[in-house]
């Protein structure tokens, strides 16, 4: 399992179902600032992952990714604004 589905999942982001329709969803501003903050840390497995600064730079370089990358963070419900 890729390491970003470990730090997804770690904060409870799960994979939508084969048959879940998944699509864009607005926002209440107070729902955009509960977002995971970017010095957020995870401890997976003993070791210390920047989980914020991973999901703040996915966000900024979502047009740079690969198809691959960004299907694979799109099936574990990454919301990219």
């Amino acid at each position: 399992m890729p390491a970003h589905w470990l730090l997804l999942e770690s904060i409870g982001v799960e994979a939508p179902a084969e048959d879940e329709a998944v699509g864009s969803v607005r926002r209440m501003q107070g729902e955009r600032w509960a977002r995971v903050p970017r010095k957020a840390v995870e401890v997976v497995a003993g070791e210390q992952i920047k989980l914020g600064a991973f999901l703040d730079n996915a966000r900024r370089r979502a047009t740079e990714l690969s198809e691959q990358r960004r299907a694979e963070l799109d099936e574990l419900g990454m919301r990219w604004s």
